[in-house]
Parts: structure tokens; sequence; C-alpha cells
């Protein structure tokens, strides 16, 4: 997974429906079990409530998806607070929702329309980041140099990450993955091939996406 849209932090949301509260609680999993974790801390937690429904995807592709609707009609909670999920294209996200019950009932289709809703607006509120892979790449400039790289290095489309003084300059950057070979180009270019480079570590930045 090089690139994927997932939650921006651990969250709770909470909304009124027809004197019932559904409270939402999200939260960024790596695997079913840390999943299914969750999922039983949230009902140990509201364990008074009327329901707990869930929902988790995990995987690029959704290739682990579970719903519950936990007492709830059939359809009409863990289904629709998963499409939300795969709608708004978010991976390795847990949902819980959790209902107390207002003494109004709101038939299926506004069971859907509250848990859907509930989750949906949990998302907006929380917010959803792009991860991105990157690659760091640590390129080692003259001093004379430096100061000029740099400036290109900022003006850049990369992250420059940091930077460290010995007896020349590193300046170590974050670079796309896909765009490795470009960018070393680009310092060719830029240095008259006056450089040497050492391709570092694998990392992760994120970056707010549209929800």
């Amino acid at each position: 997974m090089d690139n994927y849209r997932t939650i921006k932090k651990e969250g709770i949301h909470e909304i009124e429906i027809k004197k019932s509260k559904f409270i939402t609680h999200l939260k960024r999993v790596q695997s079913k079990e840390e999943a299914l974790t969750f999922i039983d801390s949230v009902k140990k937690e509201h364990w008074k409530a009327t329901h707990n429904c869930s929902a988790f995807t995990i995987g690029m592709n959704d290739e682990l998806q579970r719903a519950d609707d936990d007492g709830e009609p059939s359809g009409t909670a863990g289904v629709p607070m998963l499409e939300i999920l795969k709608k708004k294209e978010v991976k390795n996200v847990a949902a819980v929702v959790t209902r107390y019950f207002g003494g109004i009932k709101l038939g299926a289709g506004g069971l859907i329309r509250a848990y859907s809703g509930s989750v949906n607006d949990a998302l907006a509120a929380i917010g959803i980041v792009e991860r991105k892979r990157q690659l760091f790449i640590h390129i080692t400039v003259s001093y004379p140099q430096s100061g000029r790289i740099e400036n290109l290095l900022r003006d850049s489309t990369y992250l420059l990450h940091d930077i460290e003084y010995t007896d020349q300059v590193t300046f170590i950057c974050v670079v796309p993955i896909s765009e490795k070979e470009v960018f070393l180009q680009h310092v060719t270019e830029w240095t008259n091939n006056q450089f040497s480079y050492v391709i570092g570590q694998f990392g992760w930045i994120e970056v707010d996406a549209q929800s």
C-alpha cells in the first residue's frame, strides 16, 4: 500500500436523532484482531447502550470487511456503516456506532439514514487524510553548493526533512517512490553531477484529503 486514505486520528462524534443518541467511534486498525478488540472495548464501555453496531474494512481493496447490526433489524445498521466507509474510500478503519434509544422508533429507512449519517458526520468531523509512502533520500554536496541547492529544494515539490552539517552538507529529502529517478535527475542537473546520494528507509507522510 503506497498511497491510501484513512481517518486522521482516532475519535468520537455524537449526534441526536429523535431523542436517540448515536455515538460514533472511529479507529485505525491493521488487522481483524485489532478491529475486534476495539469493537469489544467500545461494547464494554457502553454496556448499558441499546446497540453497539459496527463495521470495519481492512486492505487496499477492502479484502477484509465486516458489518454487525448488533440487534437492530437486519441490514439497517452495520451494512450502511460499511458502505459509507467504502464510499469515502477509507482503508484500515473500524467504526462502532453506539445507540442509546430515546423512545421513538425510526423505522428501517430511518435507521439506515441514522447509522450511515452518523459515520458520515464522524468522518467529516474527525477528518480524512491520504497516507503516502515515501523514500528518504540523502543528498550530499559541498558547502559552496549548499545554499543554492537548499533554495532549489525548498522551491520544489519535494519535502526537505532535515539538513546535516559535517565536512559537507547533507539534505534529507522525502520523495514519492514513483519520482525517485526524476528527483535524482533534477539533483544531477542542479549540481552538475557534483553530489553523492544514499537511498534511505521508507516512510509515510499524511496530507489532508477531501472528505
